[in-house]
């Protein structure tokens, strides 16, 4: 059985357990703890880990999630076992009851604001951290049976979409955006889906992301030849956004892939020097390049 506590996070057991709804499938929803309000011309300091954990822990145990992410440093804090639900999410009277509504509802909050600053530097998005325990925590809630899909689609933006039937059926990864009955928008961004962990005696095959993961910014240099650039080719054309001009190799990258990627991140609102056409993260993950 996996782990009801993650390895390596800071136990804080709130008590006041209560089972989850094995009627519907396993999953996971991911938030941001969105404590202050910044923007591009007025950043603030990122809120340090402590005060989220004793805020959780005293005034704020009735809104607590199971696990508070540190993505700067990889600190984890844990309040309730992955069995139990936990308290992050609206539940309204005689509906789905959104805590409960899983095998496992494995809810994680990740210590982020947009426009948060750390050491003199400002982050925008939470894929633009350094997303520290990442893989550790994606490993931890694959193990619980959290498929690595996002059945709503991964967040990209700060914008809602909901559907009760979706949340129904399907389990994998929510942004508190896709939760019935909350009105929240966030987490804006979420890391994409690691690597499995390699099979060997009594760990099982290596799971292979559905997805390709993010290469970086520097792959995309133009006479860069890859399979993962052809498919990525494929995606911008299949969302409208092929503005190619020549029937070149579609494996290399050059202007033409450059062209329709600053489409693409138009098409999800990014503006100026966000749509440049070398991909980011965000952006990345929000076009689903398959996995090659």
């Amino acid at each position: 059985m996996p782990d009801i506590w993650m390895p390596g996070a800071v136990t804080v057991d709130l008590g006041d357990p209560a089972p989850c709804d094995p009627a519907f499938p396993a999953r996971a929803i991911a938030h941001i703890t969105a404590d202050r309000n910044a923007s591009a011309a007025a950043p603030q300091d990122l809120v340090p880990f402590a005060n989220l954990k004793s805020f959780f822990t005293l005034g704020g145990r009735g809104v607590a999630p199971h696990l508070l992410w540190d993505p700067f440093t990889g600190a984890f804090a844990q309040f309730f076992p992955a069995t139990s639900r936990s308290k992050s999410l609206d539940d309204r009277p005689g509906g789905t009851r959104t805590n409960r509504a899983g095998k496992v509802v494995i809810q994680i909050e990740a210590l982020f604001f947009p426009h948060c600053r750390v050491d003199g530097r400002v982050f925008a998005r939470l894929t633009d951290t350094p997303c520290k325990g990442w893989r550790e925590l994606n490993t931890w809630v694959r193990s619980w049976g959290v498929p690595d899909t996002w059945p709503m689609g991964p967040p990209a933006g700060f914008t809602p979409a909901r559907s009760p039937d979706v949340w129904r059926s399907r389990g994998g990864w929510y942004a508190h955006a896709h939760v019935p009955e909350n009105n929240h928008v966030d987490p804006g961004s979420w890391p994409a889906f690691t690597q499995g962990r390699p099979s060997g005696p009594g760990r099982g095959p290596a799971v292979r992301p559905t997805f390709e993961p993010f290469p970086g910014a520097s792959f995309f240099v133009d006479g860069r030849k890859s399979p993962i650039i052809a498919a990525t080719h494929r995606r911008l054309v299949a969302e409208g956004c092929g503005l190619y001009r020549s029937g070149g190799e579609i494996d290399v990258w050059g202007a033409g892939d450059a062209r329709s990627y600053a489409a693409w991140q138009r098409k999800l609102g990014f503006v100026g020097g966000d749509a440049n056409g070398v991909p980011g993260r965000s952006s990345w993950d929000a076009l689903h390049v398959p996995n090659v």
